[in-house]
């Protein structure tokens, strides 16, 4: 039937109704009123279960998967992390008959969240027969909310079989993440794939049990402790507090390997809260962006590390993978470049180092990113210092600071050195080895980046 503008009935919808044969009016009265038992039927079973059945699949060791993800928002990342190397020691068992319970720190919440799962450096496929997402109970713990325990699913299944090589993303699970807290993603393989993918300097407590522990709440089976991230490298959410990701790549500095465990006090998580600060105040027009860390400790711009698949992917062979290929990338910052001065047994060449810098740049305007980057900061007093390495290190920034590298930059050496002996760190922000910063120098880092050069996108080809 169509409706006038008053919402009534229109004329010839009314006479269509009153003129029908009465049998056909007594069968319409029939179908409605089957509708109506059958609908009455079904909300009062619904109403009647109260959760029940949920808690009875949970107890049979089944997970419950809201698996229709809500309709509203923008996929971001709110973590993420880059698969660096195979676990040593595991060449042979993998993680056989294994629960890993992967801890890591969101930056914004949503209400329905996926996550990307890892086997670069299996030698064999990985079978994973059940994982799940929970929110944790606490920090520094392996205990779920059990109210947020959610069954993830594999193209409509429990099961996924990832070949060597290769990374799959997970389907969407209805589940509301917040912002700033630890999610807890555990995985369970039944047999042995061979070297496990992993990212050693999480600088965050993870877990691992014997037995297939997916649906455990308690933490109780979850003995052993780890300092790394197995198989996992990424966990989107479905945002209303985001409209993009920025994608952070670097090296240990970036990693935060001299941050204190557990703390989440690596530069990019106080960057995090400082754009979700000023966001949420409205003090500035700034971009509503999550922050997720790709730094590799040790990494380079040119150089990969040994192996086949290698160790250690230099910066030009993992953009595509840990960059272009995250989840709404809209800016990409770049700080790399020291290792390449430093690990190099001879003297570095400047012009490759910032060759091999502006290849990415490149990379990120065609996918229509911008990229901000960042100076090299300085390292007199460690081990590998000598004046022909800072005189690399001053062309390199130089170059950067004169804009003919970077959309932007962030002039983290001018932030965190000595101003009475610019060649190092300034004491306070020195974890002691004279190249790594402390806590806060992390701090200080974030404190010194222009949030306003992450506004914009890429700059038009000429």
């Amino acid at each position: 039937m169509t409706r006038g503008r008053a919402g009534g009935v229109e004329p010839a919808a009314q006479q269509q109704v009153s003129t029908a044969p009465t049998k056909y009016r007594a069968l319409l009265a029939v179908v409605v009123a089957a509708i109506v038992a059958l609908s009455t039927a079904i909300y009062v079973g619904v109403a009647s279960d109260n959760g029940t059945q949920g808690r009875r699949a949970l107890a049979d060791g089944r997970l419950p998967n809201n698996a229709a993800p809500a309709s509203t928002g923008t996929w971001v990342g709110t973590w993420s992390t880059s698969p660096a190397a195979a676990e040593p020691g595991t060449e042979t068992t993998g993680m056989a008959d294994r629960s890993v319970r992967n801890v890591v720190h969101t930056s914004v919440g949503g209400t329905s969240a996926r996550v990307t799962l890892s086997n670069l450096y299996g030698q064999s496929p990985l079978s994973i027969t059940r994982a799940s997402i929970a929110v944790a109970a606490g920090s520094g713990t392996a205990a779920a909310l059990p109210d947020t325990l959610r069954q993830l699913t594999f193209n409509g299944g429990p099961t996924v079989v990832i070949p060597p090589g290769r990374q799959v993303m997970s389907d969407a699970v209805r589940v509301v993440i917040p912002h700033d807290t630890d999610v807890l993603i555990t995985t369970y393989t039944p047999n042995s794939s061979g070297p496990v993918t992993y990212h050693p300097h999480a600088r965050q407590i993870s877990y691992a049990a014997r037995g297939d522990h997916a649906a455990d709440t308690t933490g109780t089976p979850y003995t052993e402790q780890s300092r790394f991230w197995r198989y996992l490298t990424a966990l989107d959410v479905l945002s209303n507090e985001a409209d993009g990701t920025v994608v952070v790549l670097g090296d240990s500095i970036t990693d935060g390997i001299t941050s204190t465990m557990g703390a989440n006090n690596r530069w990019t998580d106080v960057l995090y809260d400082r754009l979700r600060a000023e966001t949420a105040a409205g003090r500035r027009d700034l971009p509503r962006y999550s922050v997720v860390n790709q730094g590799i400790s040790g990494n380079r711009v040119l150089t990969d590390g040994l192996g086949r698949p290698a160790d250690n992917p230099s910066g030009l062979n993992r953009f595509g993978r840990d960059v272009l290929e995250r989840t709404n990338a809209k800016v990409v910052v770049i700080d790399l470049g020291v290792n390449d001065i430093l690990r190099n047994p001879r003297l570095a060449d400047p012009n490759a180092i910032l060759g091999g810098l502006r290849t990415m740049v490149g990379q990120a305007h065609a996918r229509g990113m911008k990229v901000v980057g960042a100076t090299l900061m300085p390292f007199y007093g460690h081990r590998g210092y000598t004046e022909a390495r800072e005189a690399v290190r001053q062309t390199i920034n130089a170059e950067i600071r004169a804009g003919r590298v970077f959309d932007a930059v962030a002039d983290f050496d001018q932030a965190l050195r000595d101003p009475y002996d610019p060649r190092r760190l300034k004491s306070e922000y020195d974890s002691g080895d004279h190249l790594h910063p402390s806590d806060a120098g992390f701090t200080r880092m974030a404190d010194a980046f222009d949030l306003d050069s992450l506004k914009g996108s890429a700059p038009a080809e000429l």
